[in-house]
């Protein structure tokens, strides 16, 4: 976890915190953008158990067959948790925070339809969330869901499905979605987006009115209610349930925080300008009055904006040509709406956080949380004025990559760090392998289940990146829609472009990203064991996309874990937030 973040923590540590969750449930009456701040919760217990360092401190006993809760957020940046206290207090100080966490294909269709087949973008096909994309090309006819139900699992999703659900026909029925339930799920609440002919109000983007799809029945109830509120309500009442019954559960908890949605605040930007004068697309989640202002006096500049208000890369022709066309220098308006839209996100974090305190609380209350594996992360992460790029993801830099990634459960309720990677399908393969069921198709990811209970392995195996959209060229290698894919290691992040161009990271010398060295001589062994590696993964399913990395490009547990806190500690040098 990035290092200011971890100072966070530090004060709750030294006054000992968490273990009964004691706080009042938000209620849906008064649900408005005028609705009253609820009341702060209150926590009390012992200090609990810090392995900081995050050296192994013996295996842990995981019981079989545990409950899963995985929550997920959309578009959160790792560094969101600084605002997300009951997730720290509650999950990371009382569980495994993996420090490095990525989303393959930074983009939210594609991203989730990866964590439910478990598959690469290049697998599944879902390229992206518009047509023909989004919904409409998912087949969901077998997913984590199926694969958990024939394990004996009961099955709940709440909250956000793929972008176009309810829109868009299912691939698998040929019918409208509204009302559509895929296979596999017991108890279904998804949000979603009504076609254009329903008299279904609202949509899943509308924060203030969002319709459902209780199993197969449209729930148009929600007008003027918050919907992390309500998300927090379905949580809560799902939980109660599963938990009455003896047979292990799994509920896949889904927000649409801190994602942009309507309705838009009157004071939101509405036009914003580059420093050239070019329009930069500045994007917000609406969140109720109470939170407003929360953050304002500890959030003075967007999240990749350096601490000094001084642009870090003003040079970028070192880069592909596809970025320094999308180079977009921040003038004062642009650091002004970015700084809005951080503060703003960080509120809808901070309303979500409240509501996962709630299903922790639950499941406290139940005696469930005593078998409960219990996960946090994020769809992709998000671009917010780093490299000139403005406000945007799908790209393979590391704010859009990385997300986070946290998990508590029996026997692993140490603050405890993990260095070895964790991706999208790599946590499907370790839910999989926790509930000791098969995969829904062949699984491209890895079960980081030996790293949870043993600890670091080392990062032996590469995380595959890819996207669309990104750039324009010729290229007989690439060989479908996508226009950069790229790979990940411990020390190098390579991108190699459609038109030929390739990025070279250097991340413990250069975490920022500002230096590409795809041509530096220096690196011409890395850049031909990368080349070498990249015809074989881009294309790959099941183990083919775990080879082992040859020498120069992998890293044992402790020099992994020594670049990766070299890497937290420049990038909050950089842009960490003050305590």
């Amino acid at each position: 976890m990035r290092v200011s973040v971890v100072r966070v923590w530090g004060v709750a540590v030294g006054v000992g915190v968490v273990v009964t969750l004691l706080m009042t449930l938000l209620a849906h009456s008064g649900g408005s953008t005028a609705r009253p701040r609820p009341p702060e919760p209150e926590f009390s217990g012992p200090k609990p158990t810090v392995d900081a360092s995050g050296a192994d401190a013996g295996p842990a006993t995981l019981p079989e067959r545990p409950n899963v809760v995985l929550v997920m957020a959309d578009d959160m940046r790792v560094d969101d948790l600084a605002f997300a206290p009951n997730l720290r207090k509650l999950i990371a100080e009382h569980g495994v925070s993996f420090e490095n966490s990525f989303s393959p294909f930074p983009l939210c269709c594609p991203a989730r339809a990866s964590f439910l087949t478990g598959q690469y973008a290049h697998n599944h096909k879902v390229w992206w969330h518009d047509p023909p994309y989004g919904y409409g090309a998912f087949d969901d006819s077998r997913t984590i869901a199926t694969s958990l139900s024939e394990a004996g699992y009961r099955t709940g999703f709440i909250g956000k499905y793929l972008n176009r659900y309810g829109l868009a026909r299912s691939k698998v029925t040929d019918e409208p979605s509204a009302t559509y339930v895929p296979q596999g799920w017991d108890d279904w609440r998804a949000a979603v987006e009504p076609p254009g002919d329903s008299d279904i109000h609202g949509n899943t983007y509308d924060y203030m009115d969002t319709p459902f799809n209780v199993n197969g029945r449209i729930d148009n109830g929600y007008r003027g209610i918050y919907q992390s509120d309500v998300i927090g309500d379905f949580s809560v009442d799902m939980a109660r349930r599963f938990a009455k019954r003896r047979s292990p559960f799994f509920m896949f908890v889904n927000y649409v925080a801190p994602h942009h949605g309507i309705p838009n605040a009157e004071d939101e930007p509405d036009v914003v300008h580059d420093e050239n004068g070019h329009e930069l697309s500045v994007v917000t989640p609406a969140v109720p009055d109470w939170v407003r202002g929360k953050f304002d006096d500890r959030i003075d500049r967007a999240s990749g904006v350096a601490k000094t208000g001084e642009p870090i890369e003003t040079d970028v022709s070192d880069k592909p040509k596809a970025l320094q066309q999308r180079f977009q220098p921040e003038g004062d308006e642009a650091k002004a709406a970015l700084l809005y839209a951080t503060r703003r996100r960080a509120e809808a974090v901070y309303v979500m956080d409240r509501n996962i305190a709630r299903l922790v609380g639950e499941l406290q209350r139940s005696g469930a949380w005593d078998r409960t594996v219990f996960a946090f992360t994020s769809d992709n992460g998000m671009i917010i004025g780093e490299h000139g790029l403005g406000m945007t993801k799908v790209r393979a830099h590391e704010p859009s990559l990385r997300v986070p990634m946290l998990v508590t459960g029996p026997g692993l309720r140490t603050a405890q760090k993990r260095y070895d990677p964790i991706t999208t399908v790599d946590l499907t393969a370790t839910i999989l392998d926790l509930a000791d069921a098969k995969a829904p198709h062949l699984a491209d990811g890895t079960s980081r289940v030996p790293t949870l209970v043993h600890g670091d392995q080392g990062w032996s195996t590469p995380v595959v990146t890819e996207a669309v959209f990104t750039a324009r060229g010729r290229d007989p290698l690439f060989t479908d829609l996508r226009s950069t894919i790229g790979i990940r290691v411990s020390r190098y992040s390579y991108t190699r472009y459609r038109g030929g161009d390739a990025e070279l990271y250097d991340l413990v010398e250069d975490p920022r990203e500002d230096s590409n060295v795809a041509d530096d001589p220096s690196y011409a062994a890395v850049r031909r064991a990368l080349d070498r590696l990249w015809p074989t993964i881009k294309d790959c399913a099941g183990r083919a996309c775990a080879p082992r990395l040859p020498k120069v490009l992998a890293a044992g547990p402790k020099q992994d874990r020594i670049d990766t806190d070299a890497y937290w500690a420049a990038i909050d040098a950089a842009y960490g937030w003050e305590d």
